[in-house]
């Protein structure tokens, strides 16, 4: 694609920002996060906003969330920072050079192709650049696919998805935009207790040894698949769990049992599953929700093989919710307490983030996207025709996203290992 322009974009201040100038250091819940910039890109239909309006309304919504338009320093003692020195959010613009409808490359709700190249290209040496980055393709019928790119350090998923709606708001509202004032005091978060005083062993779970990453391996050897669950297939599921469950521990528990058949296990075999948990609501005191920054850890419910199959979706359901159950206050305490021993200690910390070609079978990694309000992301001309997340690069990562069909179904994105691919396929759909 031809690019017309790049553009840095500045917040848009009446009056500086309190927090202009802040070195703010990142927790440790910024540092357990990967160390990535992770990439969104999402569909518009025509008619759209032009680009213009939608540049208008990034201006003023990203005045309240300074940190993205920030960038990550280092200190004198070599820790990481996010220096809010408002140099600003890079918006790579298209312009009208794609020539093409964006009903030819959509396909279901779907991009035909890769989507590699609707979103910007980050250098290799990634350090102090943008840390949120847009790029606006424009296609010939007015539709427009905006790919975003942001720095897991300085958001989460569920931050990334309020600035998303904020963002919406400004380009629909427009004049009679009035900005929020999300909670961005990330110290307050992580805050330990006077003696610190860890109880788990979060060594081993959240972080891990330099010398314990697995080895990768080449990326063709990873499928990535795309699985629609209508909202029909999700109210049997629930039937057949015979208890009150949610949308994500039923289909989890679906998908759980469909891949260890897929990956035809060793029954004696364990399998675990990484469930990424918003711990807002966990900490005590509970932070609030509009919180901008990082604030997830991970369950890992563990199961042998032969249970993962043989048990009914209640008794897998029930190994997931009682592993969620262990992120609690006293747990999200303990991770802090852990973080500031091990700091006083002059300790490296290496998160567990798996790196791109890694195998991760026979486990499994989740994210949740179901708390995305794509309805909400309406730019004024109606939410997204369509979410398309790049490739997954970790065989056994997966990801349960909102349907954009607005039928209340849930799509799910997951990668699974070329040989695996065939089975998975025959089976996904089966209740039995």
């Amino acid at each position: 694609m031809e690019i017309t322009s790049r553009t840095m974009l500045r917040p848009a201040y009446s009056a500086p920002h309190p927090l202009s100038g802040e070195k703010m250091p990142l927790t440790v819940f910024d540092r357990v996060a990967i160390d990535i910039f992770i990439p969104t890109v999402l569909a518009y239909a025509a008619p759209a906003p032009s680009n213009e309006a939608l540049k208008e309304g990034l201006h003023k919504a990203v005045s309240s969330y300074p940190h993205l338009a920030g960038r990550l320093a280092v200190d004198d003692q070599g820790r990481r920072f996010i220096h809010l020195n408002n140099e600003g959010v890079l918006v790579v613009d298209v312009g009208t050079t794609v020539p093409v409808d964006l009903s030819e490359v959509l396909v279901d709700g779907r991009m035909a192709a890769s989507v590699d190249d609707l979103y910007p290209t980050i250098p290799e040496e990634s350090f102090g650049v943008a840390l949120l980055q847009i790029q606006l393709n424009r296609y010939r019928c007015g539709g427009v696919v905006i790919g975003i790119t942001s720095h897991h350090h300085a958001a989460d998923g569920h931050s990334m998805s309020t600035f998303f709606t904020t963002w919406a708001s400004a380009v629909r509202e427009g004049k009679d935009f009035v900005a929020p004032s999300p909670f961005l005091d990330r110290a307050a978060t992580a805050v330990p207790r006077s003696t610190p005083a860890p109880k788990f062993d979060h060594r081993s779970l959240e972080f891990m040894n330099a010398h314990d990453k697995k080895s990768v391996v080449p990326m063709n050897r990873i499928k990535n698949l795309a699985v629609h669950f209508t909202a029909d297939f999700v109210a049997d599921l629930k039937a057949r769990v015979g208890s009150r469950c949610s949308t994500f521990q039923c289909l989890l528990a679906h998908v759980w049992k469909k891949l260890t058949a897929a990956r035809d296990m060793n029954p004696e075999e364990f399998t675990k599953v990484r469930v990424a948990v918003n711990c807002r609501g966990r900490a005590d005191p509970p932070v609030a929700m509009d919180f901008s920054g990082n604030m997830v850890l991970w369950a890992f419910p563990r199961l042998q093989a032969r249970d993962v199959l043989s048990w009914s979706y209640g008794g897998v359901v029930s190994a997931i919710r009682d592993a969620v159950a262990c992120i609690d206050d006293e747990y999200v305490q303990s991770f802090v307490d852990f973080a500031n021993v091990a700091d006083a200690n002059g300790e490296e910390l290496v998160a567990t983030a798996a790196d791109a070609g890694t195998m991760l079978c026979p486990d499994m990694e989740v994210d949740s996207w179901l708390g995305f309000k794509f309805h909400q992301i309406d730019l004024g001309t109606g939410p997204p025709s369509a979410f398309l997340p790049p490739d997954l690069p970790v065989e056994g990562l997966m990801i349960f996203v909102p349907s954009c069909n607005g039928k209340g179904g849930v799509d799910l994105f997951v990668a699974v290992a070329e040989e695996h691919v065939e089975a998975f396929d025959q089976i996904c759909y089966s209740l039995e």
